[in-house]
């Protein structure tokens, strides 16, 4: 079994387009689609978690304090976090490499 992705509110929505477009199969959950606008951010991490979901986010500067804090107590599939300033073409390859040489174990 591959690795599932979930989306932050706050990720470009043509980065779950264009790596779903190029490679349907892939899991990847919007952030519209689990509901996570306004979620806290310990709480969007625990959704993924319980889903074994890897969490992918632009959140630079909350989400890496608040992953280390959730991983002391909790088991999580991970996080990824990904710079605007990276073109989005880049950040789909990225995510579709990972998946494709990735399995959920």
């Amino acid at each position: 079994m591959n690795v599932r992705y979930q989306a932050d509110a706050d990720l470009n929505q043509a980065i779950v387009t264009g790596v779903l477009r190029l490679e349907p199969t892939i899991d990847f959950q919007s952030a519209f689609a689990a509901r996570l606008e306004g979620v806290k951010d310990s709480e969007v991490l625990a959704i993924a978690a319980q889903q074994r979901r890897i969490f992918v986010s632009h959140d630079r500067k909350t989400m890496p304090s608040e992953f280390a804090q959730f991983i002391t107590n909790s088991q999580s599939a991970g996080v990824i976090i990904v710079s605007r300033k990276i073109a989005i073409e880049v950040v789909i390859e990225e995510l579709l490499m990972i998946w494709e040489v990735s399995s959920a174990e």
